[in-house]
């Protein structure tokens, strides 16, 4: 028999209050504007923080979220944008939605979900107010102090079919902190990339999410996967500028026109495949786009056994750099195209891992290092979880979460010397190197490494974000910029990490005005991100805004109630003392607490 398929995920369970009431009154009109809410509000939502649209349940819809905190801050947003909708429409019966939430393992089948996960989001639904939210206490302790809201704690409760008490809370915000803007996906671009992407130098691509093409329920991450591993594959040659994963696949799902997708990320191809996979034999499809005129260059079929799939995605990679007329160095060959291995199951850790790390808490990391020991257990020379593990202990390092503090970073080197025996070539293990080097205070090792991750993945948003990183403690800030700059030029779409650090580069740069509107950017989309505020209170205050200034700080005492200046600048690696009370001294004189 199939094992069963499983992942962790944040599930949204949306429906109409009255909806029968509704469509008895006017039921073409009901349908209509329930169908322009759902694609002008709810569907921009999920795109904008990550979400996946399940399936559509009539009246009602649900969804999933990698994350927690971007699931509820997508129902927030969607619960405040139905009320603005509502006010506007004052001819017609407003349409109001109830939300749950809940956080739980999910069985997966294809492109559907099911399971007690499921079923508790769609009861605490349920139980929610005409246009609130009701979350699960699992949801709760994964946002609780890291979103502008509140939580009236509802008890345990005794909901229909759930055999076990749920611990709930209502969901309270003041719509002010929320704003929703009721476009697509293309508006995920900050205001400042309104102009058009000016295509490079060199043939520029961006890899979609492969269609599943069949009901096995590993074929969802399988799917996944293969197009990951192509987009990682061309991502090492260096005559292509790829564009970066968090961006190309907030597509997926997604029915729009190839140039428009061209457009929005700035390339001028793009690959599109499927995947099919029963019993031991796979076929994927694949087909080269240009998005100018919307042709298509190439297109093929490939099968082969469930143990050969890894060449085929060679085969595919190989045919796009032939139809791309790219010229391979030796060494380019020899890194790109090469035998891998792995299995489902260490593939399946690995994804349940990254989940968890993307949820970004205490408890999330230790649940994440979990799922990649387990992965490594069974492959001790995966590369990916080698290197998220990586990641993974060096966050809990930096930011206090282990009692050993020397001998977590001592792991992650650790793991980052194992992934280069594995695969000489990992850019990501000098990305740990540097990441862990730096809050070691060992800066001109971070940059070295920063910059030989840059030569080995030069397509790598990451790489440029996390070297911008090392060269701005250390203090070359103009460096910094630069790379942040191109970040964001490889991800177009999700890149306010980048954009934040770009901010930060700018203001020791003294270019406050920049820093500030790049500051207010980020904060549009991620309204309580700490860096953000921090550096936008600093440049009001350096800008002769002191009232904006202290403004901001109120905001930021509101969401983060225990901050401290001295504690947050302690976890700030400067090379130089001067670097961190630049910053830190406007925070104290525009009234943030020692």
């Amino acid at each position: 028999m199939a094992r069963e398929q499983r992942r962790l995920a944040a599930i949204v369970a949306a429906d109409v209050v009255g909806y029968s009431r509704l469509v008895g009154r006017d039921e073409s009109g009901t349908v209509a504007r329930l169908r322009e809410h759902r694609k002008q509000r709810f569907e921009p939502a999920l795109a904008r923080h990550g979400g996946r649209l399940v399936k559509l349940t009539g009246d009602g819809a649900l969804a999933e979220f990698p994350s927690a905190v971007d699931a509820l801050t997508a129902a927030i947003e969607f619960q405040q944008a139905m009320v603005e909708a509502n006010e506007s429409r004052s001819d017609n019966p407003a349409i109001v939605f109830r939300i749950g939430l809940h956080l739980g393992d999910l069985i997966v089948d294809g492109d559907d979900l099911y399971g007690d996960g499921v079923n508790v989001a769609a009861r605490l639904e349920a139980e929610a107010p005409p246009g609130g939210i009701v979350i699960s206490g699992d949801v709760y302790n994964a946002v609780v102090s890291r979103l502008k809201a509140t939580f009236a704690d509802l008890g345990a409760l005794a909901l229909k079919n759930i055999e076990r008490p749920i611990p709930a809370f209502s969901v309270r915000w003041v719509p002010t902190d929320w704003n929703f803007p009721t476009t697509d996906v293309s508006a995920l671009l900050p205001a400042a990339a309104d102009v058009p992407l000016v295509l490079p130098d060199k043939p520029s691509i961006a890899v979609l999410p492969f269609t599943n093409m069949s009901g096995d329920p590993e074929q969802e991450y399988f799917a996944d996967g293969v197009a990951e591993d192509v987009l990682i594959t061309l991502s090492k040659i260096q005559e292509l500028m790829v564009i970066a994963r968090n961006s190309s696949f907030v597509f997926k799902g997604q029915s729009k026109d190839m140039r428009e997708i061209g457009r929005t990320l700035g390339v001028r191809y793009l690959l599109e495949g499927s995947v099919r996979k029963s019993g031991n034999r796979v076929r994927l499809t694949a087909q080269l786009i240009d998005c100018l005129d919307g042709s298509h260059l190439w297109a093929d079929r490939f099968d082969g056994d469930l143990d050969d799939v890894f060449a085929l995605q060679d085969r595919i990679t190989q045919d796009i750099v032939t139809a791309l007329e790219v010229n391979l160095t030796l060494g380019e060959q020899v890194r790109v195209w090469r035998k891998r291995s792995g299995s489902p199951l260490v593939y399946e850790h690995y994804l349940r891992g990254r989940s968890h790390y993307l949820n970004f808490a205490r408890h999330t990391h230790a649940q994440a290092k979990d799922e990649f020991e387990r992965a490594l257990a069974i492959n001790p020379a995966f590369t990916p979880a080698l290197c998220m593990m990586g990641f993974t202990l060096t966050d809990q390092a930096r930011f206090g979460w282990v009692e050993d503090e020397a001998a977590t970073y001592a792991a992650a080197h650790d793991c980052a010397a194992r992934a280069l025996l594995a695969d000489p070539g990992c850019g990501d293990a000098y990305m740990i190197r540097g990441y862990a080097w730096t809050f070691q205070r060992r800066h001109d090792e971070a940059i070295a490494a920063g910059e030989r991750a840059i030569a080995l993945s030069p397509n790598s948003t990451d790489a440029y974000h996390i070297a911008g990183m090392y060269h701005g403690y250390a203090g070359d800030f103009r460096k910094a910029a630069l790379y942040e700059e191109q970040a964001q030029r490889l991800s177009p779409i999700k890149r306010n990490e980048s954009m934040a650090d770009e901010a930060r580069a700018k203001y020791h740069m003294g270019d406050f005005i920049a820093a500030r509107d790049i500051a207010l950017r980020v904060l549009k989309m991620k309204p309580r991100w700490l860096t953000a505020q921090t550096i936008l209170v600093a440049s009001l205050w350096n800008l002769g805004k002191p009232e904006e200034a202290r403004s901001v700080v109120k905001e930021m005492l509101a969401s983060h109630p225990k901050f401290s200046v001295s504690r947050w600048a302690h976890g700030l690696p400067y090379r130089r003392p001067e670097d961190l009370e630049a910053l830190v001294n406007p925070l104290r004189m525009a009234g943030l607490p020692e």
